[in-house]
């Protein structure tokens, strides 16, 4: 729901799009709140769960780009794949040359599928079966995480 932000800010703040902005952070709150705990998952903080996403959709990535995909610090990212591969959800392997490439587990792809199918479980008591919706706030929101995600030169 729209908050009349003329009303409590003064100036329009951003109006809509704000709105938007307020809304995805407080959302991605609550479905967090709502994921599954127990020995079936494996327990991450917020900067692993960020590391791991980037691991998942980019499979050998380098800690660079891990880094640059997630805006967070090199050694926020070495802290956060020491403790990922403590946990068993990636393996770090020397590429060509000197680099790493990070891939994910056996174990994270497990844990994935539990967390998805929880999400999904939760969201489909909440919305039913109105896909088409889903389907546009998907496009909509993926649109926003790759242009967000794309580094100063405008690449994915």
């Amino acid at each position: 729901m729209p908050r009349d932000t003329e009303d409590t800010v003064g100036a329009d703040a951003g109006g809509p799009l704000a709105d938007l902005a307020d809304l995805i952070l407080n959302v991605g709150r609550l479905v967090r709140a709502r994921t599954p705990e127990g020995p079936q998952v494996v327990t991450l903080t917020e900067t692993e769960r960020q590391v791991m996403r980037v691991v998942d959709l980019y499979p050998g990535a380098a800690p660079s780009e891990i880094a640059r995909r997630t805006r967070l610090q090199r050694t926020n990212v070495s802290t956060a794949l020491r403790s990922l591969e403590g946990k068993g959800m990636v393996s770090r392997a020397a590429t060509n040359g000197r680099g790493i490439a990070v891939r994910p587990t056996e174990r994270a792809a497990a844990n994935l599928r539990v967390l998805r199918a929880a999400w999904a479980q939760e969201l489909a008591a909440i919305l039913g079966d109105d896909l088409d919706t889903v389907r546009k706030c998907t496009h909509l929101l993926s649109h926003l995480e790759q242009r967000l995600t794309a580094d100063d030169q405008g690449g994915p």
